[in-house]
């Protein structure tokens, strides 16, 4: 089954400068998108505000029938996107979208925010 990764392309930190030309949110949509086009169970996809502005730089992670995660607080990096990429790969691969604390990847440890059952069929 293949997990979706939400990124929030209009969040942006408390120390972003528009010298970039882009938010965080899309530097870090760029990253996850860039990396995971090798990961046949992730999906990606851009959303305009999460609502989750005091945490920026949101992600959901989502599955038909299984648990949804909101993580937030990230710094857009290679290593980030790659943690959010592996979460995605081994939520895909559970039964019920709960992956063991002891697999989560380091770079992901303290950004859950939220956690939402399925909702029911």
């Amino acid at each position: 089954m293949t997990t979706t990764i939400t990124i929030c392309d209009t969040c942006k930190r408390d120390d972003w400068t528009s010298a970039s030309g882009r938010t965080d949110g899309e530097a870090l949509a760029e990253l996850v998108e860039a990396l995971s086009s090798d990961a046949a169970e992730v999906r990606t996809r851009r959303h305009s505000c999460l609502m989750g502005c005091s945490r920026a730089c949101n992600v959901a992670l989502q599955s038909p029938g299984k648990m949804a995660y909101t993580l937030g607080g990230f710094e857009p990096s290679e290593d980030v996107a790659a943690g959010l990429i592996d979460y995605a790969a081994r939520h895909a691969a559970s039964a019920n979208g709960v992956v063991p604390y002891r697999d989560w990847p380091a770079a992901i440890k303290g950004h859950f925010v939220t956690r939402h059952p399925p909702l029911p069929e």
